[in-house]
């Protein structure tokens, strides 16, 4: 870890008329007391705290605009921070620099219920957007987990638990205002279900993790809240027979909503950090979401599916106390597994691959994760390929960390040989950087620092992340 960190960090000497102009128009919203930049300074990544040398809190796009170009003057390095529940170091200040929250950016701007769209600024939260729609009939059904702010789930092109019926981001970001290295305010499209006008910039910018503009306003897709929902577990002896039912649930076109596994490890820490009773085997987690007749139907095919994968105790969870329980434990999957080794230092990656593939994939890993010296759990959203391997490693044992990201590059070099990728929803940041060039070839990559060198010549926006510069 160390090693990979010394290779990308230089910090850039930030000059003194730089820092005083800074103060000198954001008073007491620029802070460079030590407390606040080391929680800047880090994320849910293994990483060391890399603090900033200053952080800015800003208010609006004029603010935001008016670092942009001080930064971009002076060649200051400039981060975009939203939450900080990144997991692979992308909001790090690996070069120094100034880091720009954008917390207090956080109004719902519009909600155009007639088009099934939303305007928000940066910093709300998911859950504030669906507070909002509550009474409305609608949702936004992007659930990454954790309670990430919008601008940062569209800069890391976030999924989660509802991706495989949903879609991610990319699918469901209608829009962006984006302010450039150069301060410059963009809006990358309106509001059309679809258009055929230009280069689509705003794909451009969802996933490039705040190295080719900062996201100042998202327009994002609303849906009709479902007429009716019910979910169900089903434990299994094999994590192999778990796989396998996905696969033949998704390859036999069901619409389910949610399909979630959690190996016996995984189901062990829920148990003890959110007080269930399950039981402690592999276990499969789905969310029907539709008529009350499509429900049943959806329901029925996968009950059957399981049994036929040796798929026991089928239960279900029809009321909203339920289902809210259920999957809360499962949103608090990461930090129950963190708890299985008070005081460990988590190492976690995620890669996904097509649907057929996936049995081959999870089992691979969880061979190689048996033979750890630590312990780790594997769970994901099975439904669309994509699963996560949690390591807890003792923070002072450099063997382990070698152990644990020899593990990670076996799972992702699977990973890629299998016709999949090196991360399905965690992004690249700092962690996954190496691996982007196996993936996708040098030209794509030389096309890819083209792009980064145009948005950003000066090479302030987030730098050391996705691409070497």
């Amino acid at each position: 870890m160390n090693a990979h960190i010394e290779s990308i960090q230089a910090p850039r000497a930030i000059p003194a008329v730089f820092m005083e102009r800074l103060r000198e128009r954001f008073g007491s919203r620029c802070s460079e007391a030590a407390a606040v930049r080391e929680h800047h300074g880090r994320d849910e990544s293994p990483y060391p705290v890399m603090p900033p040398d200053a952080v800015v809190f800003a208010e609006s796009t004029e603010e935001v605009v008016f670092v942009a170009r001080l930064c971009n003057e002076f060649g200051v390095p400039l981060i975009p921070y939203g939450a900080g529940s990144s997991l692979e170091g992308h909001v790090l200040a690996a070069q120094g620099g100034v880091v720009l929250n954008l917390q207090a950016m956080n109004r719902i701007l519009s909600v155009d219920a007639g088009d099934l769209t939303a305007t928000v600024q940066p910093g709300v939260l998911r859950r504030q957007l669906n507070e909002e729609l509550r009474d409305t009939g609608l949702f936004f059904p992007i659930d990454p987990g954790a309670d990430a702010s919008i601008g940062g789930m569209t800069a890391t092109r976030a999924s989660g638990t509802n991706a495989v019926r949903y879609g991610t981001m990319r699918e469901n970001v209608v829009s962006l205002t984006v302010v450039t290295a150069d301060g410059r305010v963009v809006r990358t499209a309106g509001r059309a279900r679809k258009s055929s006008a230009g280069y689509d910039l705003t794909r451009v910018f969802v996933g490039s993790e705040g190295t080719l503009g900062i996201i100042v306003e998202v327009t994002v897709r609303l849906y009709p809240l479902p007429e009716a929902v019910s979910a169900a577990i089903c434990n299994f002896s094999t994590l192999d027979d778990a796989v396998r039912c996905v696969i033949d649930t998704v390859q036999m076109g069901v619409p389910v909503a949610r399909v979630e596994f959690l190996d016996a490890a995984s189901v062990r820490a829920v148990n003890q950090h959110s007080k269930l009773t399950l039981r402690e085997t592999p276990l499969l987690a789905f969310e029907f979401h539709g008529s009350p007749e499509g429900v049943r139907e959806q329901a029925e095919i996968v009950q059957e599916l399981a049994r036929e994968h040796g798929g026991e105790n089928f239960e279900w969870a029809e009321r909203p106390e339920d289902r809210n329980r259920l999957w809360s434990a499962r949103h608090n999957a990461y930090f129950a597994s963190v708890q299985l080794r008070p005081g460990c230092l988590a190492s976690t990656t995620d890669v996904c691959v097509p649907i057929s593939r996936l049995a081959e994939n999870v089992t691979a890993a969880a061979e190689d994760l048996a033979k750890a010296s630590f312990p780790s759990t594997i769970l994901g959203h099975v439904g669309d390929g994509n699963f996560h391997v949690l390591m807890m490693l003792d923070p002072e044992s450099k063997e382990e960390w070698e152990e644990s990201e020899a593990i990670n590059h076996r799972i992702v070099r699977r990973a890629i040989d299998a016709d999949g990728t090196c991360t399905g929803e965690h992004g690249v940041g700092l962690h996954k950087m190496q691996f982007l060039t196996e993936e996708h070839g040098e030209d794509a990559i030389a096309l890819m620092r083209s792009l980064k060198h145009a948005f950003d010549p000066n090479n302030i926006l987030n730098p050391g992340k996705i691409i070497a510069w």
